[in-house]
């Protein structure tokens, strides 16, 4: 780097200068910055940093808190059970708890290898058309999830291998990297072939940190920070995903998933219960069972439905009182440094950086709260090389959510990995930048063409969120 950039460096550092981001206009250091989750932040960067209560939970619901954690945690079983509530597991599933995909409330990843037991990564499946509400139309023999265990006397649905292609690339300076591209094939399936255009979109499960916080932005908010025309030409176009809300039975703003293809807290919980676990609840009375799975129709359940109402309010109590960990080494001046480099390559424009929450009923702890989610809450295309080819909503095949970034550097303490992505290619921080496309392009060549020491200074700042 020249004399002169390094000066410029410090001089971004030491004083304070406001840059303007889509929403906020931002100084260098802000004053409480590191409290991402406002009131809702917690100081831990031990391997529990994601599982702690919010701290300014109300009345009983911190003990609450540890009830839904118990469920959260414990395995389910197959019906009939002397447990019986915690037996209906199946018939077909992809794990037993909600903690075998959200680890120490983290973060899961791609299986390493053919002997790999990890069920933190699931395989969305669709054909082409819609559903009557609206989402995507299921894969004939598999339904919309690929579920690869089964309890005794079904046949399971199968596995996905995952193969990787090294991509390579070089940054403005010289200096080389590789990218991986991952392919993917349905292997033993036990329900025959797929259908013909079958679409596949695979998931790792997002930590879980501050999705109350979340839940509590106003409709409004996230409405303002859609721009679905790109009125003001910077290239950034976010829009809103309008999916089906099935207690209210009327079509609303999405929020959570990859997709932003669900719209609250409790419909992620039941829809979760029933693809990854296989358990009914009142929100999703059937099993997930295609006519060919005779099996699957046939197998005893534990009640209909086989979740108490009761437990799945405690689960997604627990799912959305989730406390995010306050930030490390904010006024690190390469930190600093870093976080100027995020908004002048126009990060910011996408990973919104400070947000206000209005009301929620759910969740009112968290009302007006100062937080720093680094998300917009919208849908942006990322290009042909992201791109999963599966519509979900109103969502494209190249369009995804903006994940948040609170608590993204502690992944590697909390889950002892560092693939990102909503597949886990990115094998790291750096590399989950260079994957980016469509409306991320200018953003990731801003990225390219940075010296390594201002990269550097980047990917520092991220992991201090």
């Amino acid at each position: 780097m020249s004399f002169q950039r390094y000066l410029l460096g410090l001089f971004l550092v030491s004083v304070m200068v406001s840059c303007g981001d889509s929403n906020n206009e931002v100084s260098i250091l802000e004053e409480g910055e590191e409290f991402s989750g406002g009131d809702a932040t917690v100081a831990d960067v031990s391997v529990n940093a994601f599982g702690h209560a919010a701290p300014n939970l109300q009345g009983d619901r911190d003990t609450q808190f540890v009830v839904g954690n118990s469920f959260f945690n414990r395995n389910w079983v197959t019906a009939p059970s002397s447990t019986e509530d915690l037996d209906g597991v199946g018939p077909l599933f992809n794990a037993r708890s909600c903690s075998s995909c959200h680890f120490k409330d983290g973060r899961g990843r791609p299986k390493l290898n053919a002997d790999d037991k990890d069920e933190s990564m699931l395989y969305r499946l669709s054909i082409s058309g819609a559903t009557s509400f609206g989402g995507p139309m299921p894969e004939p023999n598999y339904g919309t999830q690929l579920n690869p265990h089964a309890i005794l006397g079904v046949v399971a649905e199968g596995d996905m291998e995952i193969t990787y292609q090294e991509v390579s690339g070089t940054y403005a300076d010289g200096s080389s990297y590789s990218l991986r591209k991952p392919y993917y094939q349905l292997k033993n399936g036990g329900y025959g072939a797929f259908a013909a255009g079958t679409m596949i979109s695979p998931r790792t499960a997002p930590h879980m940190v501050g999705l109350g916080l979340l839940a509590s932005i106003d409709e409004s908010t996230i409405l303002a920070m859609a721009d679905p025309d790109d009125v003001n030409n910077d290239g950034i176009s976010g829009r809103v995903n309008m999916v089906w809300d099935f207690e209210a039975e009327k079509q609303t703003i999405g929020r959570f998933g990859w997709k932003a293809n669900v719209p609250t807290l409790k419909q992620q919980t039941a829809g979760a219960f029933l693809g990854d676990i296989g358990i009914t609840s009142s929100m999703f009375t059937e099993q997930d069972c295609m006519d060919s799975q005779t099996d699957c129709k046939e197998a005893v359940n534990g009640g209909s439905p086989e979740l108490k109402e009761k437990i799945l309010e405690q689960v997604t109590l627990y799912s959305g009182t989730l406390a995010v960990p306050k930030r490390r080494d904010w006024e690190d001046p390469v930190v600093l440094q870093g976080k100027q480099l995020f908004i002048s390559a126009n990060c910011s424009a996408c990973h919104t950086m400070k947000i206000q929450t209005g009301y929620n009923a759910d969740f009112p702890e968290f009302a007006d709260q100062t937080i720093r989610p680094y998300t917009d809450m919208l849908l942006h295309d990322m290009g042909e090389e992201l791109a999963d080819g599966r519509p979900d909503f109103q969502a494209s095949g190249s369009e995804w959510k903006t994940p948040p970034l609170w608590g993204i550097g502690l992944i590697e303490v909390v889950n002892g990995h560092t693939l990102y992505l909503h597949d886990g290619r990115a094998r790291n921080l750096e590399e989950a930048i260079l994957w980016h496309g469509g409306e991320g392009e200018k953003s990731k060549q801003a990225f390219i063409k940075m010296e390594k020491q201002e990269r550097d200074a980047l990917v520092k700042y991220l992991k201090s969120l």
